[in-house]
């Protein structure tokens, strides 16, 4: 069995998906930098490498979470990406456009940020749609038909390559926006309208990683390793 320190923070996530809040509490990085082990993580980051093995440890004591995404089929995981994160990020990505427009609008003048925020929410927009749709049109299709013909067959890399690395363009978006708003700290005295988009910032940004890690260390795995699986 592979040691916790070589295994890549992906697979530990994947192993256990409360590993995550460990991860992210120390700024790591586990959906577009998942290919990296624990140990490799920790060196670059000059995070203590025991006392994060310490926590994981201790998730071992405690009764484990209700789904192993690992365990699942590859149509019904696809599925499972679609209704809760695809919809999820087609019904929150009009809301974030809507205060972040707003809130530029009344407050950019005092708060110059917030017009780089708003422009970046745009970017992520449009360039997480065109994402959302070469996966439901393109990718997931071909998944299902593998599944269903219980054929042998493989997917192209250079597919899974292109969406990985716009998964890697998204999480770098949001981790600009993260830094511009200091964390989705709003200041002292904002309005409304200014702490829920920070608020809905924070949230999206939550379920991106998660949405991130299963199609990074958990699905795309399993389609490269189909030939093998196949029946």
């Amino acid at each position: 069995m592979k040691e916790l320190t070589q295994k890549t923070v992906g697979e530990i996530v994947a192993e256990d998906y409360r590993a995550s809040q460990i991860f992210r509490s120390r700024g790591m990085d586990f959906c577009c930098g998942g290919k990296k082990t624990l140990s490799s993580v920790c060196e670059v980051k000059n995070i203590e490498l025991d006392e994060v093995l310490g926590e994981l440890n201790l998730l071992q004591d405690l009764e484990a979470e209700q789904h192993n995404f690992n365990d699942w089929n590859l149509d019904f995981l696809v599925d499972y990406i679609v209704q809760n994160h695809h919809n999820f990020v087609r019904k929150m990505l009009p809301e974030l456009n809507f205060y972040a427009e707003k809130v530029a609008r009344v407050h950019g003048s005092n708060h110059p940020e917030l017009i780089e925020i708003f422009d970046k929410v745009k970017k992520l927009s449009y360039e997480l749609i065109d994402h959302l749709e070469k996966e439901e049109e393109d990718l997931f299709p071909q998944i299902k038909d593998l599944v269903q013909q219980q054929k042998i067959g493989s997917v192209k890399e250079s597919l899974l390559d292109t969406l990985e690395f716009e998964h890697e363009q998204a999480g770098e978006l949001m981790a600009e926006i993260d830094s511009l708003t200091e964390n989705f700290t709003p200041p002292e005295g904002a309005c409304a309208s200014y702490r829920v988009l920070f608020q809905n910032l924070e949230g999206f940004q939550k379920d991106l990683h998660k949405h991130v890690h299963l199609e990074n260390n958990i699905l795309f795995p399993k389609v490269l390793n189909w030939k093998t699986i196949a029946v």
